[in-house]
Formats: C-alpha cells, sequence, structure tokens
C-alpha cells in the first residue's frame, strides 16, 4: 500500500510520497470500473439504428437518450454524490453505483418505448454519478501531485477501453441475436437483438460491484501532507441536505433558509421557465429543453446553497472566475468528443454500408454491423486509451517547467484531430476513414487526464470529489447534454449526417480562448489555494 508518512506539519524534513503496490491494484481495480462505466453507457451508439427503426425515434430523440436524458441526471446526482465521497467510504459508494446503473441498463432490455428507455437512461446516469468523483478522489490519495495527472490519465483511459469495447461487445451480440431470432416476437422473452444487449452488458456489473467493496480506503490528504479523516461526521445527513440544495421542488425548501436568496432564485427559475420554452418553441423537443432547463436551475440552486454552507469549497471552485471558465472549457471540448464519438458509427452504416446485416466490405465472416463495431470500437479503445496516457505523462512533464503545462496539453487535443476529422467525414473512401481514426481519437483523447488534474490541483483534499463533481457538471451538461442532441437535430435539419458532425466545430475557438485566460492564472491560484480557503473559513493550521 502507498506509504501513509510524509513529514509535512510534523516538523520533520518532508519525505517524498511512496507509491506502494496496492496504490497500482486499486487503480487497476478503478480502471476495470471505468471500463464498464462507459460499455454500459456508450453500447447505444451501435445499438442506435435498430433502436430508431424499432421505436419509430428520430436522430435528436437518439441524441436526447445517449445525451441529455443521461447526462442532466448523472451532473446532478454527482453533486451531492461528490460531496458524500468527500465524507464517507468512496469505495463502497461506488460499489453501491455500479451495482444500481448495471440494473438499469439491463433494465434497459425491456423497454418497448421511447418514454421507457429514457427513463431506464436517467437510472443508468444516476448510479453512474457516483464512480468518477469517488474515484478521483481517491486516486489523488493514492498517488501525489508530482503523479497524479498520470495515474489520473490511466483511470481515465477506462472511458476510452470501455467505450470502444462496448461497440465490438454490442455488435456481436446485436447480430448474432438478429441472426438466430429475424422475428423478435419468436426470440426469448420476446426480446430485439438490442435489448438482448443491453441484458449482456448490464449483469456483469453486478459481479464487479462485490469486487469494489473490497477495496481499501487510502488516507484522505496524506499524498498532500494535509491527512484528513477518511468519514466525517454525519455524512449522510449532510447528503441528504445536498440532495435537497439541488432537487427540485425541495430547492426552494433549502434556498428559503438562507437571507435573501430565494427571490434570486425564483428570478432564475423564471427565467429558465422562459428560456427553455422559447426552445421548444423553437426546435419542437419539449423532452430535451425540459430536461436542460431543470438542470441548469437545479445547478443555480446548489451553488447558491454551497455558498451559504461550505464557504472554503465555494470560495475555491465556483467562487473563482478561473475555475469556472475551466469547468465550461472542458466541457466544450466533450460537447465536440462526445458528439463525435457517438455518431460516428452510425454515419459509417449509413454512409458505407447499403446493407449493415448483409456480409462485411473488409472482414470476411462478419456481418456490417460487427465490422464496423470491431473496427471502430477496437480502434477507439486502444488509440484513445493511448492518447489519454500520454497526454497524462506529457501534462505531468511539461508542468514542472510551467505551471501551464496541462492547459497546454487540452489546447493542442482540440487543434491537432480537426484536419483528420475533415478529411474522415468527406472522404468517400472507407479503408481511409478506417485507417485515419485511430490517429484523430489519439489526438482527440489526450486532454482528459490533464483537465481533471488541473481541477484537483487548485482545491484541498476534502474537496476533490467536488472538484471532479464539478469537472463531470461541466463534461456532462455542456458536453454530453448538449453535444450528441445539437449534431442529432442539425442532420435531421441538414438530412445530412455529415453536416451535423461539422456543425459541431462552431465551438473550439472559443474554447481555446477560455484556455489561454485561465492558464495566465494557474500558478497563482494554486499557491494561494490553502490561504484563500483559511479566509473563508477552513479551519488550517499553518504547517510548520
Amino acid at each position: 500500500m502507498a506509504a501513509e508518512e510524509r513529514g509535512a506539519g510534523t516538523g520533520a524534513e518532508p519525505q517524498p510520497y511512496r507509491v506502494g503496490a496496492y496504490a497500482w491494484y486499486a487503480l487497476g481495480v478503478l480502471v476495470i470500473v471505468y471500463m464498464l462505466n462507459f460499455i454500459d453507457r456508450q453500447i447505444l451508439s451501435i445499438l442506435a439504428e435498430d433502436i430508431k427503426a424499432d421505436l419509430g425515434l428520430e436522430d435528436a430523440q437518439i441524441g436526447f437518450l445517449y445525451g441529455t436524458a443521461f447526462a442532466v441526471f448523472y451532473a446532478l446526482f454527482g453533486i451531492p454524490l461528490g460531496r458524500l465521497a468527500d465524507s464517507w467510504y468512496r469505495g463502497r459508494l461506488m460499489a453501491i453505483g455500479l451495482a444500481l446503473w448495471s440494473s438499469m441498463t439491463a433494465l434497459s432490455g425491456f423497454a418497448n418505448s421511447f418514454g421507457m428507455l429514457a427513463v431506464a437512461r436517467i437510472g443508468v446516469g444516476i448510479g453512474e454519478a457516483s464512480a468518477s468523483p469517488a474515484a478521483y478522489s481517491m486516486i489523488s490519495d493514492y498517488f501525489p501531485n508530482e503523479r497524479r495527472a498520470t495515474a489520473l490519465s490511466i483511470y481515465s483511459s477506462g472511458l476510452y477501453l470501455g467505450g470502444g469495447l462496448s461497440l465490438p461487445i454490442g455488435g456481436f451480440v446485436l447480430s448474432r441475436w438478429n441472426m438466430a431470432y429475424p422475428v423478435a416476437a419468436e426470440a426469448p422473452l420476446g426480446l430485439a437483438g438490442w435489448q438482448a444487449a443491453f441484458l449482456a452488458v448490464g449483469i456483469p456489473g453486478l459481479l464487479l460491484a462485490l469486487w469494489m467493496l473490497s477495496l481499501k480506503e487510502p488516507q484522505r490528504g496524506a499524498s498532500d501532507g494535509l491527512p484528513q479523516p477518511i468519514v466525517r461526521p454525519n455524512a449522510w445527513a449532510a447528503f441528504g441536505r445536498e440532495l435537497a440544495a439541488i432537487l427540485p421542488p425541495l430547492t426552494l425548501f433549502s434556498v428559503a433558509r438562507i437571507p435573501g436568496a430565494l427571490r434570486v432564485n425564483l428570478i432564475v427559475l423564471a427565467a429558465v421557465i422562459l428560456a427553455a420554452l422559447a426552445l421548444i418553441a423553437l426546435t419542437g423537443d419539449p423532452a430535451q429543453w425540459s430536461a436542460y432547463g431543470l438542470g441548469v436551475y437545479a445547478v443555480f440552486s446548489w451553488v447558491q446553497s454551497l455558498k451559504h454552507r461550505d464557504p472554503p469549497t465555494y470560495r475555491l471552485i465556483w467562487g473563482s472566475p478561473v475555475v469556472v471558465t475551466l469547468a465550461l472549457a472542458f466541457g466544450s471540448i466533450s460537447f465536440v468528443v462526445y458528439a463525435v464519438s457517438f455518431w460516428t458509427p452510425p454515419y459509417v452504416m449509413r454512409t458505407f454500408y447499403p446493407d449493415p446485416t448483409g456480409p462485411g466490405l473488409l472482414i470476411a465472416g462478419m456481418t456490417g454491423a460487427e465490422e464496423i463495431a470491431t473496427i471502430i470500437g477496437w480502434g477507439a479503445a486502444l488509440s484513445a486509451a493511448a492518447g489519454v496516457i500520454l497526454g497524462g505523462i506529457a501534462s505531468d512533464i511539461w508542468r514542472r517547467s510551467d505551471p501551464r503545462g496541462r492547459i497546454f496539453v487540452n489546447m493542442l487535443s482540440v487543434i491537432l484531430p480537426i484536419p483528420l476529422i475533415a478529411i474522415m467525414f468527406t472522404t468517400e473512401n472507407l479503408s481511409l476513414f478506417y485507417w485515419l481514426f485511430p490517429f484523430a481519437h489519439l489526438l482527440g483523447a489526450a486532454w482528459v487526464g490533464a483537465a481533471v488534474a488541473t481541477l484537483q490541483d487548485l482545491v484541498l483534499p476534502r474537496m476533490r470529489a467536488t472538484a471532479g463533481a464539478t469537472y463531470i457538471l461541466g463534461t456532462t451538461m455542456v458536453g454530453l447534454a448538449l453535444g450528441p442532441y445539437y449534431a442529432g437535430k442539425m442532420a435531421d435539419v441538414a438530412q445530412d449526417l455529415s453536416a451535423g458532425i461539422f456543425s459541431l466545430y462552431i465551438v473550439p475557438p472559443f474554447t481555446l480562448v477560455a484556455l489561454w485566460l485561465a492558464g495566465r492564472k494557474m500558478a497563482e491560484l494554486e499557491a494561494t489555494k490553502v490561504e484563500r480557503a483559511r479566509e473563508a473559513g477552513e479551519p488550517i493550521q499553518p504547517i510548520i
């Protein structure tokens, strides 16, 4: 297990924090959990065409199921669950969440309408919200600052390994089931191939939850020389207050206790309702904008409550314009990444494969759907996992000579994939598309570990899971909830999926400006975080 002594604050000469074998073992388990997290989340991509046909859906509705239905509740529950992870056993919390999202993925296999599938996706989002904030916190306690981005990047590789593997797994189950049971009514339980695929990836998660329970909790803050209790008093009571602070209509009761806050809250609620109604009238998509408006209002209510209940955490995260800018910038990166990742298999299927159930074009013995899933899935899994790890290593190295090093890695990850994406979605050559795909994915994945580590560096140890939840809030509410839907909606309007994908690229110029401006303040914010938290009321004694 990682050594627990560091020497800071004891009068002894500070000693380098040693990372032992158990830390690497624990990191491996967390990667596997994250892989399953994204298998369950991303499998919808390869199943999308069959779901559209069976349930009579449009691209915007598919984008809603993948993005908004999942993302809003993932983001909202990620905040109170992140706060719970800052004060309770993180491994146990992840195991509970894993059991929930696996159960809801399996239940997706019994959905027979848009509404039922949306409810199941909401349940998956709530369960998965427990995972990453707790994992970020554990990893940051297993690994010291100088190795943190590398460790977080290895963990983040699970995102791409899982997302990639979801395609060949889903494609295989889908194709084989449909071949064995061409008529769904004659299949076991009357299930279609896409329903069987949900069951196939959901059930194993229940067993993995038991493994997760076995992990030992690292000492909070030991890697930074600021050891703090693993469990804080009244953790679940505090979780209940956090939940009330973010779930409407309980939010009204929560902010009513804060002098002057209710009036502001009601004004914002009215503004959100008007904006949602205008967007519904403009787009004709009530589910999308009702859910998104709910999310925006809930986040605002929670931030109001956080400012009153935990001024130090508010000061270092939401009270810092630079941190808010970073969260939005990282969200804008994921706006493009999530949409391109999700819509790539449907695009290839529509553009190059007139009959996805027929023989593949390049690999003998496979159907078209299996061929797409295998090439894109394995290409994404291996290339993006390598990209996120290499990006994390590069950001750790660059940061040693420049505090903006991690920001620069993020900027490069925005710029470098663009020429490859432009060629991929205009070429008529399938082989060229497949060759370019892994390189675009490798470059486009390099930002993740660097982004997570950037926010972790700017807060105190007890705030790490909340910082992780804030990062997830940006990537989901800005990225996942809007990107796939937006691309799908633009594709519906233009009747061209490639046009929907290209429309995403109005965002990167704003991303680059935000990252550049935030990068100029990184060194100052990290150097003053303890002082600023103490000024806001954090009971920290000066280190002697």
